[in-house]
């Protein structure tokens, strides 16, 4: 059995971890199990699974680049048994791969998972992407992207970069059609004919949760019948709460947490809502459409989410919320693809689990 450890930081109910997971899952075990390297000392959501399944987590708290990357490389010469890193870091991947260099692990990973940068960009912030994406270009044998623009963002130079899309279990999606509860949603203030929008991700600035609450400030002055609910976590949580209640919108916005049961939340939604400043490719558009939701996002999000099932509609962030609340509408009284079309459509571009990990197997079983 090969070892792989993937070094990710945290291992939450987020976008990069949930694809992670999904190939974890799904993954031929007998030949391949995954270890994780987490730079946190906090209980993560996945924790639990992971060692169901076997997976072992080994934390490395360190704020400081530099220790965090020679204990990486501790860890490293100390466990022989990896058969390689696979690294989902973005630009930090440099000093992860480095770590691995050094100790001399044969098969080194880089995993693109965003099309930016998440901080702002300064001289010295230019830089450093320029060295580490120098150092991960020289250092990794292989390199994997989400997309076209992540790969482009974070390889510049390679040709030989392998696509996996952020696959899903399409099945679970199709099906959570079917598992439809009324009033799914603890709030007494729907009824059938509430627009139920939904924000799926983490409280953090890149989301631009703010914007959907000046949104809902839009929706509530011209009387639409709507609620929105937030699900997910993060550093901003509690400064968003405050902001909603300032701008009179308890009755309106509803926080969910951390959810394990998306499907369901999508299921009970009529509009996904995405008004991110930039995004590689969220599983939770291919969730979205699996589903047959509707989504409205944000003109920074990477055109190839939208998988061809009418279902995605993009709009800049600039434009007039009467542009965002017209939009919305006609989202909304679009026919959704029957469930066994969307299926079909979603696995034959790669989407579904089964095709994704055989190409990570194949990837794995080359080195």
């Amino acid at each position: 059995m090969k070892r792989i450890l993937h070094i990710v930081g945290t291992m939450d109910r987020a976008g990069a971890e949930t694809m992670v997971m999904n190939l974890y899952r799904a993954i031929d075990k007998n030949k391949y199990q995954f270890d994780f390297v987490y730079f946190t000392n906090k209980v993560c959501a996945y924790d639990d699974e992971i060692k169901e399944l076997g997976g072992v987590i080994y934390r490395i708290p360190e704020h400081s680049a530099v220790i965090r990357t020679y204990k990486l490389y501790q860890l490293l010469k100390k466990n022989r048994q990896f058969y390689a890193v696979h690294c989902h870091q973005l630009l930090a991947n440099a000093s992860h791969q480095l770590a691995a260099f050094l100790a001399g692990i044969p098969t080194r990973i880089s995993h693109a998972h965003s099309t930016q940068d998440i901080h702002n960009t300064n001289v010295i912030r230019s830089l450093y992407q320029k060295v580490s994406k120098a150092i991960i270009s020289k250092l990794s044998t292989d390199f994997i992207a989400c997309g076209v623009e992540a790969g482009n963002f974070l390889f510049p130079s390679k040709e030989s970069i392998l696509y996996i899309p952020n696959a899903i279990d399409v099945s679970k999606f199709i099906e959570s059609e079917k598992k439809k509860i009324k009033f799914f949603f603890d709030i007494g203030s729907i009824n059938d004919n509430t627009i139920i929008i939904s924000q799926i991700g983490r409280f953090m600035p890149v989301k631009n949760h703010e914007f959907s609450i000046n949104f809902a400030v839009y929706l509530k002055q011209n009387n639409i019948d709507f609620h929105m609910v937030f699900a997910g976590s993060g550093h901003l949580e509690n400064d968003l709460k405050q902001l909603v209640i300032k701008r009179g919108l308890s009755n309106h916005i509803t926080f969910l947490g951390v959810r394990e049961d998306i499907d369901l939340v999508l299921a009970h939604s009529k509009l996904l809502i995405m008004p991110s400043l930039y995004e590689g490719f969220p599983v939770i558009l291919v969730e979205s459409q699996a589903a047959g939701i509707p989504a409205l996002i944000s003109s920074g999000i990477s055109q190839e989410v939208d998988l061809g099932l009418d279902l995605v509609q993009f709009c800049d962030l600039k434009a007039s919320k009467e542009e965002w609340l017209k939009l919305m509408q006609d989202s909304l009284k679009k026919e959704r693809v029957n469930a066994l079309e969307r299926q079909k459509i979603i696995k034959s571009k790669g989407f579904d689990i089964d095709v994704s990990v055989k190409l990570l197997e194949k990837l794995y079983s080359a080195n």
